[in-house]
């Protein structure tokens, strides 16, 4: 049965629909949303809201579209979201006053994350995780998508909303920045 189906037997009702939707995407999900944030706890969470989001606005999805489509613009827009809360809190700020009773903020850098601590992966694995947190979030998402989602150019454009040409530009200019960033890593050892 088609996921548009799926959906169209859980709008009229049928809850079982919606559990074998969850049971398709959760895996793919997970992987793109830990592939664009780099933590499990986060992932785990917006994975979680993702689905809440589905079920709460069931009747919002129209046939025309996608599931799929629909699914992965909900994933993106949160882990989009959350990307850019996490880099304004990238700093803590502490409350401190001086020696004339004045208030001044001390800002003190949060270097407590670390996603290997929150997954079992392999080496490579952490590698390219890494690689893909120092490339910019635009090239980010398209490659993730493209490269381990495994979608299609056409519906990377309508979950990003960008034009094809752009779609497959940033793809390019992606992929081109992680090969830069993971060439020692995937070298031949000369002997």
């Amino acid at each position: 049965m088609s996921d548009e189906d799926l959906m169209s037997q859980f709008q009229a009702g049928t809850v079982e629909a919606f559990d074998i939707l969850v049971s398709r995407y959760k895996d793919p999900l997970t992987n793109y949303i830990y592939r664009f944030l780099g933590d499990m706890k986060e992932c785990e969470d917006l994975l979680q809201e993702t689905f809440l989001r589905v079920y709460r606005n069931r009747h919002s999805y129209r046939r025309i579209a996608k599931y799929s489509t629909w699914l992965y613009t909900i994933a993106g827009n949160l882990a989009r979201s959350e990307y850019r809360k996490r880099k304004r809190r990238r700093l803590y700020s502490l409350q401190s006053v001086n020696r004339d009773d004045e208030e001044y903020e001390v800002e003190i850098p949060d270097e407590t994350f670390s996603p290997d601590r929150h997954t079992e992966s392999t080496i490579q694995d952490h590698y390219i995780q890494e690689a893909l947190k120092q490339i910019p979030e635009e090239f980010r998402e398209v490659v993730v998508l493209r490269d381990v989602q495994q979608l299609a150019y056409e519906e990377i454009a309508e979950i990003t909303g960008l034009p094809m040409g752009t779609v497959k530009s940033r793809i390019n200019r992606g992929r081109t920045k992680l090969q830069a960033l993971l060439k020692d890593i995937y070298a031949p050892a000369e002997e």
